[in-house]
């Protein structure tokens, strides 16, 4: 997002990202992994989907509006920007959550940096930390490892997933020993889904003897899944 604001930084110009950066990690809109990898937190992604469910539909007139009152611009110098792509419905969306996320410890040439970052930096996986994460590349491999298997299915901004993720140490409690675990980002494994038929989120395999026998969609209570473990897994 290349928009200027009326609130310059101190030295006449917007502040360096990497500055911005450690800021939003200060905040806890974004972490970084060992590794230098950087993702948005699920704390900031709620806030995210609050603007997100607000602005995504919106019809052009209220974004040009909007994109106009934050960045003090003439409606036509706003219609301008969003129709060169200077300015998307994302960085919008963005502006609008950091500044939220922040409470007012942003000021205006901060959050159009932050907002530009933010746009670029992928949500955190939305699958629990107790389950090894697969992908498109990998998930075969498991299988092919792991003949008897409970592979569940998460997904970002689903409500009942994060409701379920409270109940993942009786789930897990319940997976008979031998039985291996494991999790996939439902939105980043397509050829998963297509391959099981997989429509929904949350939803939870079970493979024995290298065949899926059943799958689980919805919150369930952990009763249920012990109970659907036993009869598919059996003495396994």
């Amino acid at each position: 997002m290349t928009v200027s604001t009326d609130a310059p930084s101190p030295d006449g110009g917007l502040p360096d990202p990497e500055a911005v950066l450690d800021r939003l990690v200060e905040l806890g809109a974004v972490t970084e992994s060992e590794d230098g990898s950087l993702a948005t937190t699920s704390e900031y992604e709620d806030v995210r989907r609050v603007y997100h469910d607000t602005y995504a539909e919106m019809d052009d007139d209220g974004v040009e509006s909007t994109v106009a009152d934050l960045f003090g611009v003439e409606r036509a110098e706003a219609a301008s920007l969003l129709d060169a792509g200077e300015v998307t419905r994302a960085d919008v969306i963005a502006y609008l959550a950091a500044r939220s996320f922040a409470d007012g410890e942003l000021d205006s040439p901060t959050l159009a940096v932050a907002s530009d970052l933010l746009v670029r930096i992928e949500p955190e996986t939305p699958v629990p930390e107790a389950f090894e994460e697969l992908t498109d590349d990998s998930y075969r491999s498991f299988l092919d490892s792991n003949p008897d298997a409970v592979v569940t299915v998460w997904r970002h901004h689903c409500d009942p997933c994060e409701a379920m993720k409270a109940d993942v140490p009786e789930i897990l409690d319940a997976v008979p020993e031998g039985v291996a675990t494991a999790g996939l980002d439902g939105q980043d494994a397509p050829a998963f889904r297509r391959e099981f038929g997989v429509d929904a989120a949350p939803a939870v395999l079970l493979f024995c003897d290298g065949e899926r026998r059943e799958t689980l969609t919805g919150r369930r209570r952990p009763e249920t899944f012990a109970d659907r473990f036993a009869d598919v897994f059996g003495d396994s």
